[in-house]
């Protein structure tokens, strides 16, 4: 495939090739972009603004609204790309293919609602007889990079709220996964001006880097690892940034919980997408009263999991993103149990893929519960009471999301008060709308996704005075 930039398909000589996690096959090559590529997308973006910010809202919304109907008449077919490029089971790249549907309609809807209001300037001094009111007016070139796990919706929730706030966007996904956004961004600039979205392939350190420094770039939108997100804070200068960093998400099970739904959760939580998923149950912290409990149904469970070719609609779990990321996994859980955790099941791993794996005595100074895990692992940390429980589920650098199951208000209000984490669940895990505010706490980043929400940053505020 090709890289978009200014209405036009870009190819060249130099290539990425993008290989099947299942069977490491060579599915496609992409263009590997140099920085004069992106230069060039980023002033076509530039000059496109001023289109985009020329549109009327309604028409916008029109342009969403057509981009919306023909993506739904091609979903199983970006489903099955989905699938080849990131290993995912085909049931959850149908899933992710419908959300992103509905993350086009919810733009669509809210390219209508971005409004002002009226400031009382005469609540002031020297504000008598004047009349103030605020516009929200496009921030302007949106650079957004994006991860391989969800490279579709992940693209929309960065390149659909850029444009209903009438922007325009530059466009990076991974390396690893190119191929669906690739695609998403053909289909949506053949609704749109040419310039409007712009997507281009390539290393990180030339073709993002360029995204994050260049001055005709108004906001950096980026999901991704701390280090990047990091990285890209210092070499963003002033410009608008969201920052999704991943987590390390805790699962409390309190006494008083529903052991089964709690199971049901860390089942979903732990190991869909084969783990690789920033809100990912990371670490499940058990009440001693009902750890063996929850233990043996979630071991009993886990053996059902069916592991294979994720084109197979039976198939639970397919192979991570790549054999380096299995590996990754299997180095920090042979790490655990060398330090004393104990396998109760899995720990195997067969190039790309990875068995589900439940490793208990685990304790937070070990590795595969101190960072961000990124595979199918359930690590269980045993703990006495509602204080250390929330105490442990703090005790992490990140705050995105936290679930807690307990039958008590009592407990919950006392977690939803205490727990650092941008989203507290009661008696849920791993959940998300794409229209909710999605974002986390410390080190998981900065700024809010959610389709509002994003639109809202996407914006800048202009006050009017007469």
């Amino acid at each position: 495939m090709k890289m978009l930039i200014n209405g036009s398909l870009l190819d060249k000589e130099d290539k990425l090739d993008v290989r099947n996690p299942y069977d490491n096959s060579i599915i496609d090559a992409v263009p590997r972009g140099n920085i004069q590529d992106v230069k060039y997308a980023i002033l076509s973006a530039y000059h496109t603004k001023k289109i985009m910010a020329s549109l009327s809202s309604r028409k916008i919304s029109q342009l969403l609204y057509e981009i919306h109907r023909e993506l739904t008449g091609k979903l199983d077919e970006f489903a099955k790309l989905m699938t080849q490029e990131t290993g995912k089971p085909i049931k959850d790249s149908r899933l992710e293919m419908e959300r992103s549907a509905d993350t086009l309609l919810l733009s669509a809807e809210e390219s209508k609602r971005i409004y002002g209001e009226t400031v009382p300037l005469d609540a002031g001094l020297a504000g008598e007889n004047t009349i103030g009111f605020t516009l929200r007016v496009p921030v302007g070139v949106v650079s957004a990079i994006t991860p391989f796990n969800y490279p579709v919706n992940s693209a929309l929730h960065k390149i659909a709220p850029a444009i209903a706030a009438k922007n325009t966007v530059v466009i990076k996904p991974s390396s690893k996964a190119p191929l669906s956004s690739l695609k998403l961004a053909e289909l949506m600039d053949s609704h749109l001006p040419d310039g409007a979205v712009n997507c281009l392939t390539g290393r990180g350190d030339v073709v993002g880097d360029e995204m994050v420094k260049n001055n005709l770039v108004d906001k950096v939108s980026f999901t991704g690892s701390v280090a990047a997100g990091l990285s890209i804070s210092k070499k963003a200068s002033m410009k608008n940034l969201t920052l999704e960093l991943g987590g390390n998400d805790p699962l409390i099970v309190l006494e008083d919980a529903d052991i089964d739904d709690a199971v049901n959760a860390a089942i979903k939580g732990s190991y869909s997408v084969a783990g690789q998923v920033c809100i990912a149950v990371k670490r499940i912290i058990l009440d001693n009263s009902v750890a063996d409990d929850f233990i043996e149904k979630l071991v009993k469970s886990t053996s059902k999991l069916r592991m294979g070719n994720p084109l197979d609609d039976k198939t639970d779990i397919g192979p991570l993103i790549d054999a380096n990321a299995a590996l990754n996994v299997e180095k920090l859980v042979n790490d655990a149990l060398k330090n004393g955790a104990e396998l109760l099941f899995g720990g195997k791993r067969d190039g790309a893929f990875y068995t589900p794996t439940v490793i208990d005595q685990v304790n937070p100074k070990m590795q595969v519960v101190k960072d961000e895990t990124f595979g199918p692992v359930a690590p269980l940390i045993r703990v006495d009471g509602i204080d250390e429980a929330l105490n442990m589920a703090n005790n992490t650098q990140y705050g995105l999301q936290a679930g807690v199951f307990t039958r008590s208000i009592k407990n919950a209000k006392k977690a939803i008060e205490t727990i650092q984490a941008g989203t507290v669940l009661i008696n849920k895990s791993t959940f998300r709308t794409d229209n909710m505010p999605f974002g986390g706490f410390k080190m998981s980043g900065i700024g809010k996704e959610g389709v509002k929400y994003a639109v809202e940053n996407m914006t800048r505020v202009k006050l009017v005075i007469l």
